[in-house]
């Protein structure tokens, strides 16, 4: 089978992220989440917070890119501090440093994430979309991959914590 990637497909998934209470939809193109390998759409609108994470498995390195719109990266020491930040967008035009640093780079449309890296993603602009793969199995993130210095998704502190992400991007 055959599935096209077009401007319908994220327009239909943007509309289903910006009508979700979480303000992000998934479009999974694998069959299952035990399949082997990872390919799915993913919307995201700003407000939408995913807690700061990292994967430990060394086989779940994740990359994205981005189709629509653009997100904000943020990469974080152990201590919870702030190392990188990395805005990526589908045009091609990003601004690129890190925390002390932040200097305009062309051309970032995609990151390809390592497993243990502390990280998190947030959308910068409405209609954001961005593609994203990594290997299956689907397994929830365990307490060592959640961040302990970060709220939680559903925390009262994660709308205020997210707010102080943002204001990295100027």
């Amino acid at each position: 089978m055959i599935r096209l990637i077009d401007t319908a497909l994220l327009d239909e998934v943007s509309a289903e992220a910006r009508a979700a209470p979480r303000g992000r939809r998934n479009r999974n193109f694998h069959p299952r989440d035990d399949y082997p390998g990872h390919r799915l759409l993913n919307a995201i609108e700003p407000g939408s917070y995913i807690a700061p994470h990292r994967h430990l498995d060394p086989t779940k390195d994740e990359t994205m890119v981005v189709l629509r719109g653009a997100l904000g990266l943020v990469v974080f020491d152990d201590a919870g501090c702030v190392v990188q930040t990395q805005k990526v967008g589908a045009g091609g035009t990003a601004i690129a440093g890190t925390a002390a640093n932040m200097d305009t780079a062309r051309g970032v449309v995609g990151i390809d994430i390592a497993h243990g890296i502390w990280h998190t993603v947030f959308a910068l602009e409405s209609g954001t979309v961005f593609l994203e793969a990594k290997s299956g199995p689907y397994l929830p993130l365990t307490a060592a991959e959640c961040a302990p210095w970060a709220p939680a998704e559903n925390a009262a502190a994660a709308p205020d914590y997210l707010t102080g992400l943002r204001r990295l991007f100027p």
